[in-house]
């Protein structure tokens, strides 16, 4: 399971949510976690005795209703309805925070706090924050590179030229995120996030030239950090026969599973005199317009059709 300690969280967004520390220091290695398969959203939210949220956050309503708990104007007992399970706690709006609230997280080592953030904003923070920090993740072998704004991963056996074909992609405008490791990302049902390992940003390693560092060769616009994966393209070596068995009409849509995400696939045969970055640019185009409605070889199999009927209706007409 997937999961972050307590301090961390703090560390990553001290600055940015104006985060201090109340109490409950004993418990900064307290995890912060989700199962697979489970929303990240329902990690984060107001002060929830139901359902509690591994995090609770206490604005202007929860302050409200923790000083009528505390003066007795409630007939609950503030122990038996806090003692529930939660790994941190915090008081935003810039509010005070009750001394029983401070006592009872002393106590118990549940780490308090405050944040002069108001607390929706403080939460729409924290679950983009926990969404990308405790995403399902793996590791895929290939090129991923960024082609017309699209996340292409190219992929197939090695020394196929999958560098070369990046580098010619770089050279024609297109970006590179990362070389021969990709590391993927579900941030969300239907979302990959590929981005690249600390060790490998920024270089490309291509036979004959060695390891080349593409930030400085052709400059800043040239490097992604990340990127959504939406296409894979799958090299693959291709002789005089495997092009002739090809269905050069075939209107099926190929997809592959990642972390439990379809992504659509295309297959391209590497062989003598195939220019495969105008290829790879081609897939991408073809792909755009097909996510606006238009796909070509389905619209050319109508057209085809059409004109099989009217030459059937002409030559009914010239028999009659």
């Amino acid at each position: 399971m997937p999961s972050i300690s307590v301090r961390q969280l703090y560390q990553d967004n001290l600055h940015k949510l104006q985060l201090a520390w109340a109490a409950g220091n004993s418990g900064a290695d307290n995890r912060i976690g989700v199962e697979a398969d489970k929303p990240v959203l329902a990690l984060v939210g107001h002060l929830n005795f139901i359902h509690p949220n591994q995090v609770q956050v206490i604005g202007a309503a929860e302050a409200e209703y923790l000083i009528r708990l505390e003066s007795g104007g409630l007939p609950f007992d503030f122990a038996e309805l806090f003692d529930i399970p939660m790994s941190l706690v915090i008081v935003a709006n810039g509010l005070p925070v009750s001394p029983k609230l401070r006592d009872f997280c002393h106590t118990r080592g549940i780490p308090l706090l405050t944040s002069k953030v108001e607390s929706p904003h403080l939460m729409d923070v924290l679950r983009i924050y926990l969404q990308r920090t405790l995403a399902v993740s793996t590791m895929r072998h290939g090129v991923f590179l960024d082609v017309f704004e699209i996340g292409v991963l190219i992929t197939g056996q090695s020394g196929l030229g999958k560098s070369e074909l990046a580098l010619e992609l770089i050279s024609r405008g297109h970006s590179l995120i990362a070389d021969d490791a990709v590391e993927l990302f579900r941030t969300g049902p239907e979302t990959l996030e590929g981005r690249c390992p600390p060790m490998l940003r920024d270089f490309l390693e291509v036979r004959g030239l060695g390891v080349l560092n593409i930030r400085h060769i052709f400059g800043e616009p040239s490097i992604r950090p990340k990127k959504v994966l939406q296409l894979i393209i799958n090299l693959v070596a291709a002789d005089d026969d495997y092009m002739k068995q090809l269905d050069r009409l075939s209107i099926r849509t190929e997809t592959e599973s990642i972390l439990n995400v379809n992504i659509r696939s295309v297959t391209l045969p590497v062989a003598v005199g195939r220019n495969l970055a105008v290829m790879v640019e081609a897939a991408v185009r073809n792909y755009i317009l097909q996510l606006r409605g238009k796909d070509s070889t389905k619209e050319f199999l109508e057209r085809h059709q059409t004109l099989l009927k009217e030459n059937e209706q002409h030559h009914e007409d010239s028999i009659d």
